[in-house]
């Protein structure tokens, strides 16, 4: 751990705590992980370096979530819209699914993961590809049209306050603070 903290300056140390939700050791510990997932010769320049989806979907605390593409692509900043992350990204990432972080922005990430088509709603398309991730995509577990069409019915329902056929972020703010395992469930601990 000693190793790790010598690459990464104390006043970057403490501006990465004073901008995020984590502690001093969970810094140490995804610049850590961080480092793990570049290439050899990436490890000496982190500040310009990103690391490929591709091996960021390797952690063990995002393999198995159904969303883990869709978090990569909204907590990138990469240019070419590829899902790679820079060190800040990751710990942005990491901040927003910390125990730390509050409804607000667990909610807000949680939107922004759901809207797959980017369009600041949650249509019926967007939905749809929600339930799949949640039920898996295979023959088995796949909701028959009908079913799935009653249930994002049953969604809209409950969550589109406006009647306009979609979910904003405010009504799917409010849906979630009537969901008192939302906080405790949406997280991510290196």
């Amino acid at each position: 751990m000693g190793a790790t903290a010598s690459k990464l300056p104390k006043d970057q140390l403490s501006e990465y705590q004073e901008l995020t939700f984590l502690t001093k050791q969970e810094i140490l510990l995804a610049h850590k992980r961080f480092n793990e997932l570049l290439d050899r010769e990436d490890r000496q320049q982190i500040s310009g370096s990103r690391v490929p989806m591709n091996k960021i979907l390797t952690l063990p605390e995002l393999k198995s979530n159904p969303f883990r593409r869709r978090i990569c692509q909204v907590f990138s900043t990469s240019d070419l819209r590829d899902g790679s992350l820079s060190f800040e990204d990751f710990l942005d990432l990491l901040s927003a699914f910390s125990d730390s972080a509050t409804l607000e922005i667990k909610s807000h990430y949680a939107f922004r993961i759901f809207d797959f088509d980017d369009d600041g709603t949650l249509d019926t398309g967007d939905l749809e590809k929600l339930v799949n991730c949640l039920t898996g995509e295979m023959d088995d577990t796949r909701l028959t049209s009908e079913e799935m069409k009653q249930l994002i019915n049953n969604i809209l329902e409950e969550s589109d306050i406006d009647k306009d056929g979609t979910v904003n972020l405010s009504e799917f703010q409010h849906v979630i603070s009537r969901s008192p395992d939302f906080v405790s469930s949406f997280k991510i601990v290196l």
